[in-house]
Order: structure tokens, then C-alpha cells, then sequence
């Protein structure tokens, strides 16, 4: 028997198709437009998610028996904004993650309102990219569209309401809407009163793992696929990625450096970040995670190697680095504001230390150290906290990079733990699909019997000691340029 995860990320779909015991058949990419109307403005068309889809279902699907697919289930990119009017019609293209239009937004929640009463109905703050923001946006500068609105949904979510018919969502995804009381598994009443929305309008909350339906006839006619697979909740990109890695359970770690990059360490106990720097989510296991989030991760490197020195020679580019820890050019990764932990859609990317013998490489070195040390960040907010972290599984695009993970370990000073499968979000939401299916009893015992560690990158005292020092110096940069952001 099959089951097939469907990763719905910003500029693809990835669909994965896995044998019962965890072994990979197939995968399959799909990438769709995206659309930047305005500076700041980060836009998506919720058709071109669905057809292209379907026609990768298709495509992984080849010379598959029908009857031998039992399940599909989904990660997909979070807080997007999706919303239907009474015909089920998109209304307008989809508001995303890394949209920072919401300032006023989020000051009226924050500053207004109040970030204690705030995270009180949520166990978190505003931030630009959350959805509730962008419906109060909508509701301000969209008045018209706002009052058509039947279904609020999430990217995820509306792929799955295409194939079953049900209008769902999960905890995970749920969680970074500003709209779900995380600690009790359900929607803020207080929330929802605050943004002018009506429950009715918000989708059934299921656990990830937890059967949602199954596809519909006529999605099972258009796709070839059989009426009788079942459809799993799913998880947000994140934690679906985080199954995918085996970080689940109790005081896991997980690094993305995908488009955004992610730590994500796992809890089997709710808790919420002092400061609120980082977010407090529930995990796609059945239990909660902390997660700092920064918006331009693996993109900082595509933007450098695509539009700045014109080259798809991404590893070739990597193979001057010889000297880590001594380069004099700093870079800050905000080419789309920052969300964890400073919380600020002004911030930008922004080149520090530049000197007439700077060369390409060296540029190039800043790039990949300055995510590095923008991640951490988020791990000293969570060491802060008194949460002990000594290891980390890491995946993503970037994480194909032996150098980059170098950097990681010794940057963070965390052993990191490479995965035989780097497929993350794709891999989590078969995995989540099996366990709805009942091939797993949980999700843990999937993760144990599917996730396989096959080299662990240990960090090198001499090496750890030098990051030290650059990085006190990363985390002096961005208090002297924040009154310069607020300028530009």
C-alpha cells in the first residue's frame, strides 16, 4: 500500500509518494507563479496550487494501481489568507506568509489591544505575516470583498477542501492564524469578535493525523485516483516537516532553511516564549512546539546566486569558502522584513563590513553565516527560557549543503543530525496519512520506524569559538540600523 504527501510550498508543490514502511517510490515538483503587487506585497493564486496539484498527483501516480493509494495528507505554507465567497469562488488571490502589509495591523492588536491580552486568547502576538491581521487589513481597505466572505481558509487547507469537499484545517496550521486558542485546541471566541469574524466561517479543527474524509467522486475521476483514499488533516509546512524528520515528542530540535528558515523544538507540555519573540504552536503529534521563524532563509542565497550574480552554480559558488569563522562582511537576512525575533516588517537585508579586498566569495560566506546567525537568535530566546538543546535535525533546500550545515553546527553549537530523507514537509504528511490510515498507532511510532539518521555534523571547539565572537558582533548590527529601517 501507497501513501502520498503533498507539500503545497510558496513556489511549488512537492508530492511524495511512500510504501508502507517508509520507503520512497517517487517524488514530484510543480512550481506556480508568485506575485509581488506592491513592495512588501507577497500575492498567490489558490487555482494555480489546485491544478497544479492535481497534475502532480497525476504525474505520481503513473503506473500506480488506483485501489493501492490509501491515504494522502498535506504540509503546506502557513498563515496564508484564503477566502471563498457563497459559490465557493476565490475572491481574491491569496494573502501570504511573507506579506508584510499589515503593520497597522498588528500595532492596533499589539499596542491597542495589547500583546498580554493578545497572547493571552492565542499564546501569541502579531505579526505582519499571521492571517487575523491581514482579514483586519481586508475588512479596512477591502470592505466589499470582506462582507462576501463564506470560508476563511488556509493554502493547505483549501487543496484539501477541493479534494473532499469538507472545510477543515488542523492544530498546527490553525495556530499561526492569530485566530486559535492554542493551549485548549480551539477557536479564540474573543479573537474572532476582535477581527469581525463569525466561527461559522472557519473551518472544523482536527488533529493532524486525524481522518478528514475521503476524495470526492469527481476529484477521483479528474486525478485516477480511487474514491475510497482517505484524506488526513495534515500539518502546517513546519511541523509537517518536523515529523518528517523525527522531531517529535518531548525536547526535539528541527532546522529548516527552506524559503523561510525555521527552529522548531518539540514539547510534550504547553508553554509560551516570555518575550513572544518566538511562537507558541501546537505540534502535528498531538502535543505543542516553540518556533522562531525568520522569512528569508535559503531565498537570501537564491536571491544572491539568481539575481545578483546571475548563476544556477549554487555549489560551485560554495567551493572558495575555505577559512570559516574569519570573514570581515556580515550580512542581515531581512530581504522581506523579519519576523522571529524582532518582529519587523521594516528590517532589511543589509551588507556590513566591506572593505576594497571584499571579494565575490567572501560576499557569498556572509550570506550563508548571516542566516546562520539570524537562526540563532531564536536559539538563544529559547535557551533564555531555560529549554536545553544539544542536538538538531535539520532539512530543507539549504540543508543539501554540507558547508551550510557546517556553519549551522558551529554557528549554534549543535551537533546536526542529517537525515537519510531531506523530503521534510512531503515525507510528514504521508507519514501523517499512514497514521490516519491506522499503518502507525501514532505518529512517534511512525517517526521511529520511518526517520533514519546517517551522519551527524559535530561542532569543532576551535570553530565554535570563533563564530562566538563574530556573532556578538552579527547581534550588535541590528540595533544600530533599526532607526536607519524605520527611515528607508
Amino acid at each position: 500500500m501507497y501513501f502520498a504527501g503533498i507539500d503545497l510550498g510558496t513556489s511549488s508543490v512537492k508530492l511524495l509518494l511512500m510504501k508502507e514502511d517508509g520507503t520512497i517510490v517517487k517524488t514530484v515538483s510543480k512550481e506556480y507563479p508568485l506575485s509581488f503587487p506592491k513592495p512588501g506585497w507577497s500575492e498567490q493564486n489558490p487555482y494555480d496550487w489546485y491544478e497544479q496539484s492535481v497534475a502532480g498527483l497525476k504525474e505520481l501516480m503513473e503506473g500506480i494501481e488506483p485501489s493501492e493509494l490509501k491515504g494522502i495528507s498535506f504540509g503546506g505554507q502557513m498563515h496564508g489568507l484564503v477566502v471563498l465567497d457563497e459559490n465557493d469562488e476565490v475572491i481574491r488571490p491569496a494573502i501570504l506568509w511573507n506579506d508584510g502589509r499589515t503593520e497597522e495591523e498588528c500595532q492596533y492588536l499589539n499596542e491597542t489591544i495589547g500583546k498580554d491580552k493578545i497572547s493571552s486568547y492565542t499564546a501569541n502576538i502579531a505579526f505582519a505575516g499571521f492571517t487575523a491581521p491581514k482579514l483586519l487589513w481586508m475588512k479596512k481597505n477591502e470592505p466589499d470583498l470582506f462582507a462576501k466572505i463564506k470560508k476563511i481558509m488556509l493554502p493547505k487547507d483549501y487543496l484539501m477542501y477541493r479534494m473532499t469537499g469538507v472545510h477543515a484545517t488542523d492544530v498546527s496550521d490553525a495556530s499561526g492564524m492569530l485566530l486559535f486558542d492554542v493551549k485548549n485546541r480551539s477557536w479564540s471566541k474573543e479573537m474572532c469578535e476582535l477581527c469581525g469574524v463569525q466561527e461559522w466561517q472557519l473551518a472544523k479543527i482536527y488533529e493532524s493525523y486525524e481522518k478528514v474524509g475521503t476524495v470526492t467522486k469527481e476529484f477521483a475521476a479528474l486525478t485516477g485516483i480511487s474514491e475510497e483514499t482517505i484524506v488526513a488533516a495534515g500539518a502546517g509546512d513546519n511541523a509537517a516537516a518536523a515529523v518528517g524528520t523525527g522531531t517529535v515528542g518531548d525536547g526535539m530540535c528541527n532546522i529548516s532553511l527552506g524559503t523561510s528558515g525555521t527552529i522548531f523544538i518539540s514539547s510534550k507540555t504547553f508553554g509560551v516564549d516570555a518575550e513572544n519573540a518566538l511562537h507558541s504552536f501546537a505540534h502535528a503529534d498531538g502535543t505543542y512546539h516553540l518556533m522562531g521563524c525568520m522569512l528569508s532563509a535559503a531565498s537570501c542565497n537564491k536571491w544572491w546566486m539568481d539575481e545578483i550574480l546571475e548563476t544556477k552554480d549554487y555549489a560551485g559558488e560554495q567551493t572558495g569558502i575555505q577559512e570559516l569563522g574569519e570573514n570581515h562582511v556580515y550580512f542581515l537576512p531581512y530581504l522581506m522584513g523579519e519576523r522571529s525575533p524582532h518582529n519587523n516588517p521594516k528590517a532589511r537585508g543589509t551588507f556590513i563590513g566591506m572593505t576594497m579586498d571584499t571579494s565575490r566569495t567572501d560576499m557569498t560566506q556572509a550570506i550563508l553565516e548571516g542566516v546562520a546567525f539570524a537562526l540563532r537568535d531564536s536559539l538563544e530566546v529559547a535557551r533564555k527560557q531555560g529549554i536545553k538543546i544539544s542536538r538538531t535535525k535539520i532539512c530543507g533546500g539549504g540543508a543539501k549543503s554540507p558547508l551550510w550545515c557546517k556553519m549551522i553546527a558551529n554557528i549554534m553549537n549543535l551537533k546536526v543530525d542529517l537525515i537519510k530523507s531531506e523530503e521534510g514537509p512531503s515525507l510528514g504528511g504521508a507519514m501523517l496519512a499512514a497514521v490516519a490510515y491506522g499503518a502507525y498507532k501514532d505518529v512517534e511510532e511512525a517517526a521511529a520506524k520511518i526517520v533514519e539518521v546517517v551522519e551527524t555534523i559535530e561542532p569543532t571547539p576551535a570553530l565554535v569559538e570563533k563564530y562566538e565572537k563574530r556573532y556578538q558582533t552579527f547581534k550588535a548590527i541590528y540595533p544600530q540600523c533599526k532607526p536607519i529601517y524605520d527611515m528607508i
